[in-house]
């Protein structure tokens, strides 16, 4: 079951209504089946972000120095050096949008939203370039229903078993060219005009497929007021639908991504 006063929280935070603003106005309310479920489990689907963790630029995404020891000063004090868009992390609408939303700005109950889970990962073992369309997501609307209003959509291509191998994971070829699952960004329009989506999740380095070079589906999707998730994890561990994805964002001024603690209530 799940832990005390957690069904009320997130039934407040699956019924409130309101997005981002200005784009992204219109409304997202949580159907009342959403908003009375109750809760066996988590899953994390967080990778441990280190420095030996790929990123997409090829340098740590993280570095961690040693500045205060118990033994000799009485704690245990890091310094970290971060990358915000390093690990599990997420895309603010202001990575691709000059007045976009930052970190902060993000509503919390916009960060506890239904799951919708899409499995390509048959398709993406056969096309390492394998990019997720609107007839993926119809296909699952024949077998699920139609996406919840307000949810995030996770693109399961299995890409994260890959994740300790930075060759395999990045598939950066010998002219530099980027192989690994995404988003077409045609995808992402229909699902700013056809569903009400408020997220998108990949198991990959990108929303975009690797090979991209205009990274349109970034541009099309944050843009308007949504946010992205990208190098999530475990989407292997979860069903199709009925879960409840709960993101865990530092809030930090101005930022325009952020490692994060990402979990799903099942």
């Amino acid at each position: 079951m799940c832990m005390p006063g957690c069904r009320e929280a997130v039934s407040r935070a699956l019924s409130r209504r309101g997005f981002f603003g200005g784009a992204a106005a219109t409304a997202f309310a949580a159907t009342p089946a959403a908003a009375q479920r109750t809760f066996t489990g988590a899953i994390d689907l967080t990778h441990t972000l280190s420095p030996a963790f790929p990123t997409f630029f090829g340098v740590p995404g993280i570095e961690i120095e040693r500045r205060y020891t118990l033994r000799k000063d009485g704690a245990n004090v890091n310094w970290w050096h971060v990358l915000e868009h390093a690990g599990t992390h997420i895309d603010a609408p202001i990575h691709y949008a000059e007045n976009g939303a930052s970190i902060e700005a993000i509503p919390a109950d916009q960060l506890v939203v239904p799951l919708a889970v899409v499995d390509v990962s048959a398709k993406a073992a056969r096309n390492a370039d394998y990019a997720l369309t609107r007839q993926d997501l119809i296909a699952w609307e024949e077998r699920h229903g139609r996406l919840p209003d307000g949810c995030c959509v996770a693109m399961h291509s299995g890409w994260a078993r890959y994740a300790n191998d930075a060759a395999r994971y990045s598939g950066k070829d010998a002219a530099g060219v980027f192989h690994f699952p995404g988003i077409y960004p045609e995808t992402a329009e229909w699902m700013l005009t056809e569903r009400r989506i408020v997220g998108l999740a990949v198991d990959t380095l990108s929303l975009d497929p690797g090979p991209s070079r205009d990274f349109r589906t970034h541009a099309t999707w944050l843009p308007a007021g949504r946010w992205g998730i990208e190098n999530i994890a475990n989407l292997e561990q979860l069903p199709p639908t009925g879960a409840t994805l709960i993101v865990g964002v530092p809030k930090v001024q101005g930022a325009s991504g952020a490692p994060s603690r990402v979990f799903a209530l099942v």
